[in-house]
């Protein structure tokens, strides 16, 4: 008899629950949350195991890359479809989320998530440092500014000149508590700014070693950065039978809201990856304002500013703009500058 098992994953224990292709309950457990420990009570307690099922999360990933190097059925469940699902249950509790989990892949009745492979979450949490420690940069920099405006010294945003060397010559004649109290954080900037560099050295080489960021730093506005994190994102783009479907899945396209004879769209979803999602918008922006040679994208982008205003229109590439990187990396095409070739890839 076909086996459904559900697993409760927490920090230190898994609830485990196996039913048969008749719904019934087989057996109800718990073990550590290692893979190990659940592989082990799933081949014991489950033999004729058809499908795993256990929601995304935190560990998720883990989980799922070791029992599927055991040879296990696992699915990754979509936490919020499987909540939905699940919100019926009068008691809440980790015994009848693994029941409920197990029904759920039972009745097929899912939505399943992409695991990402363990290179993609190692770029992708380089990236999220880095973001982490540029606001933390912009943090202390404001603070310092703050500080020294309380005593009458305003910094000058002189072009070229480095924050430090402003600072320095702001403390030359200050009050020694405020000079020591300045430079203990202008060292922990410094620190910053050290830190965000060798991020960059590293993510620049990882890019040079990509092919495929290669081929996409190569679209106007679109950097290491960016190419860096869009393809850790999508990770795999046979995932996505539409190219059009990419702009949806980082949250550029609009919110719809349709009962009765009201139809309406609101702004866009903002769903997904933000990270991803931030970086296509400055692309946009680099594009629409910086970039001087002339496509068809900008072309584009740029009628779409003059009749709704440069952030809509910068929004509308930025979506855009994942839809052409898309479909660059499945076709293995190059962009092309010329209005016919670009209104073609896009």
């Amino acid at each position: 008899m076909d086996q459904f098992v559900g697993l409760d994953v927490s920090q230190e224990m898994t609830h485990l629950c196996v039913i048969g292709s008749d719904g019934k309950i087989v057996w109800q457990g718990r073990c550590l949350s290692t893979p190990e420990d659940i592989a082990g009570n799933i081949r014991s307690k489950a033999p004729d195991v058809v499908r795993i099922g256990l929601e995304s999360g935190p560990l998720s990933t883990w989980h799922w890359h070791a029992l599927k190097a055991m040879g296990l059925p696992v699915l990754c469940l979509d936490s919020r479809h499987a909540q939905a699902t699940m919100s019926g249950q009068v008691n809440k509790t980790d015994k009848n989320d693994a029941h409920g989990l197990a029904q759920i892949v039972k009745a097929g009745w899912y939505r399943e998530v992409g695991v990402k492979s363990l290179d993609s979450h190692a770029v992708r949490s380089m990236l999220g440092a880095r973001a982490q420690l540029v606001g933390m940069r912009v943090e202390v920099t404001n603070q310092i500014r703050g500080i020294l405006k309380t005593f009458g010294v305003v910094l000058s945003r002189r072009t070229g000149e480095p924050f430090e060397r402003l600072v320095d010559e702001a403390c030359d004649n200050s009050d020694p508590m405020l000079n020591q109290t300045v430079r203990s954080m202008l060292c922990v900037h410094s620190c910053l700014k050290e830190q965000i560099r060798q991020l960059d050295r590293q993510l620049m080489s990882r890019a040079r070693a990509s092919a495929v960021c290669r081929q996409l730093m190569a679209i106007p506005g679109v950097g290491v950065l960016t190419a860096l994190a869009f393809v850790t994102a999508v990770d795999d783009p046979s995932k996505f039978a539409k190219s059009r479907s990419v702009g949806a899945y980082f949250g550029l396209t609009p919110r719809c809201y349709q009962s009765g004879e009201i139809d309406r769209n609101r702004g866009i979803s903002k769903c997904g990856d933000s990270l991803v999602r931030t970086y296509l918008f400055e692309a946009a922006g680099t594009l629409l304002t910086r970039v001087e040679k002339w496509s068809a994208l900008k072309a584009w982008g740029l009628r779409i500013a003059k009749r709704s205003g440069l952030k809509k229109a910068k929004i509308a590439v930025a979506r855009k703009l994942a839809v052409v990187m898309h479909r660059m990396w499945v076709d293995g095409v190059s962009f092309r500058w010329s209005a016919a070739g670009a209104e073609a890839v896009a």
